[in-house]
């Protein structure tokens, strides 16, 4: 018998704000993902790592982070 091994999701999480990316449907017809942060859990969103390609910065005035192209 083989062990099951438990997937472990590695999440993104900066000052108490967790990532979250929510599948939207644009006036097009064309799906679009979108990537917002939050310190509650959302009406819908998964929690997601760090995109490829994206730093973090903090809004200096709200201190809520967001993402940024490199």
């Amino acid at each position: 018998m083989g062990k099951k091994e438990a997937k472990k999701e590695e999440y993104y999480e900066k000052n108490g704000y967790h990532l979250y990316k929510r599948e939207v449907k644009l006036k097009s017809g064309k799906s679009q993902i979108i990537y917002f942060f939050s310190k509650r859990k959302p009406r819908s969103g998964k929690r997601c790592a760090l995109p490829e390609g994206y730093i973090v910065r903090i809004n200096k005035r709200s201190g809520m982070p967001y993402l940024r192209k490199k």
